[in-house]
């Protein structure tokens, strides 16, 4: 199938009501039948094919809307950072289609069963403005891949973006495979409402909740992908200088602007000294100017800048020790550029709001711990987050972790870790999110799993449960149960 220009995005159809175009999607879906591994494949390309092959664009309209954002930055977090699940998904979708035939034994006697992943039908996707372009075109090449059609609500925050991807849209799909919707805060409220099959959300907690809630009306299941604070341990036996320096340029990636950043890090007691020495060290390295550094990434927005510098006032005003490792000579924060200096901050405690809020920029908390156990408790008082990342060997303390807590995933020794293997599901658990995708997991996100039974059987297995009940039906129901409840209490004594 060649790329297609589509009306459906630009041109006459621009001001068609959103749920026009959804029940257009719906009509298709249901005319066409599920996509055959050809059509989906051709779909995933045509996307793939919209971003490469208008890199600078993309590249361009990011920069403009965060102020400075790093060309190349965005080339390997919103490009390069998604191309490996992709290809990982598109070899994979003949496999997955495939329908698991059970009961293999009894097709000899005439009794079939099979499980179909069937697609279903219009996706829904929200997408975020800290990589606006990364986190909607993974999930819908997942939902393409299952064999669906996509509806996409762009960030109003980023409109640059926005409003590229929604030109270049039809360019490249039928508005009944793909549509691309700009707007603000109203236009996302009635996108979320609409009746979908599925609805994925990529965003904070807290906008979150509204979405869930929107979908609720329409009892639409929705994926929801969040945040949180993202803690670090500096285990006993890290390389402390090896792990500052590591979580420090963490720390830095787009800003700070990042789900899966590091937000604070417990660093064995005798130690934090030693470890914030080197975080100084190597953030002056790394930004020996800021403000009128291109490779600095800015605040995405007056906002944003507000809400950063908010939280590390607050934190100051409560007491907390704050060092801004600005370069000698320049005043930062800068509100002009909506650039602020990388941040470190000790000495905090609960009553201030950076103990609990995200911070989302380039701020790192250290605090200092005496022993593990107390690592642990402190996570698991607080909302599983994201990621959970871990600076040391792979050792009981690690394993330890790993099993006493609760995150969307787990990283050592690495930013972003958890990411790597394509084949990986990525998601967060309770208040950083709900489902997961990348890999099978976006797959089975967007499909149904259909049970297909067909009996050719002389007789009836079902019917013996419709009355009237004959003598043999209630021997062989009390014999049966017998065996069960003494295979069961036999169990519990072995136990």
């Amino acid at each position: 199938m060649a790329a297609s220009r589509g009306d459906g995005v630009v041109g006459v159809r621009r001001q068609e009501p959103m749920s026009a175009v959804l029940e257009r999607q719906r009509a298709a879906f249901m005319a066409d039948g599920p996509a055959d591994a050809a059509v989906r494949r051709n779909r995933i390309d045509r996307l793939v094919a919209l971003v490469l092959d208008n890199v600078d664009d993309f590249t361009d309209a990011m920069a403009c809307d965060f102020g400075t954002r790093p060309r190349a930055g965005s080339l390997f977090t919103e490009i390069m950072g998604m191309l490996s699940v992709i290809e990982h998904t598109r070899s994979h979708v003949r496999h997955w289609m495939r329908p698991q035939k059970l009961m293999r034994p009894m097709r000899t006697f005439g009794l079939r069963a099979e499980v179909e992943p069937s697609p279903l039908g219009v996706v829904g996707i929200i997408g975020p403005w800290n990589f606006p372009l990364n986190l909607v075109v993974l999930p819908a090449s997942a939902a393409f891949a299952a064999g669906n059609r996509v509806m996409i609500k762009m960030s109003e925050v980023t409109p640059r973006t926005a409003e590229l991807m929604k030109a270049l849209a039809g360019r490249y799909f039928s508005p009944t495979e793909l549509t691309v919707v700009t707007g603000g805060a109203d236009v996302a409220a009635e996108f979320a409402a609409l009746p979908f099959d599925h609805l994925f959300f990529t965003g904070s907690p807290s906008v979150g909740m509204l979405v869930q809630r929107a979908a609720a009306s329409n009892l639409v299941p929705v994926t929801l992908e969040l945040g949180g604070k993202n803690p670090v341990v500096v285990a006993p036996r890290a390389d402390v200088a090896r792990s500052a320096a590591r979580i420090a340029r963490a720390r830095m990636v787009n800003g700070g602007q990042v789900c899966v950043c590091p937000d604070y890090v417990f660093v064995p007691e005798a130690q934090v000294d030693a470890f914030v020495g080197v975080v100084r060290d190597t953030l002056r390295s790394m930004f020996p100017a800021i403000v009128a550094n291109g490779d600095y990434c800015s605040s995405v927005n007056d906002a944003h800048f507000d809400r950063v510098v908010a939280l590390v006032e607050d934190a100051r005003a409560k007491g907390a020790t704050v060092e801004a490792v600005a370069p000698p000579g320049e005043v930062l924060p800068d509100r002009t550029t909506r650039k602020i200096a990388p941040t470190i901050v000790q000495n905090v405690d609960d009553s201030m709001r950076i103990a609990e809020e995200e911070t989302f920029g380039p701020v790192l908390t250290v605090r200092p711990y005496r022993r593990l156990a107390d690592v642990d408790d402190y996570v698991n008082a607080r909302p599983a987050p994201l990621v959970a990342y871990w600076f040391g060997p792979d050792d009981r303390d690690f394993r330890s972790f790993v099993r006493h807590t609760r995150s969307g995933g787990v990283a050592r020794n690495d930013f972003g870790a958890q990411m790597i293997p394509s084949a990986a599901p990525f998601g967060g658990v309770g208040r950083s999110g709900t489902g997961a995708y990348h890999g099978k997991a976006g797959f089975d996100a967007f499909s149904h799993y259909r049970t297909v039974v067909g009996s050719d059987l002389p007789f009836t297995i079902t019917g013996r449960a419709a009355p009237p009940f004959p003598r043999s039906t209630t021997l062989t129901t009390a014999l049966a149960l017998r065996m069960a409840h003494r295979r069961t209490r036999r169990r519990l004594k072995n136990s």
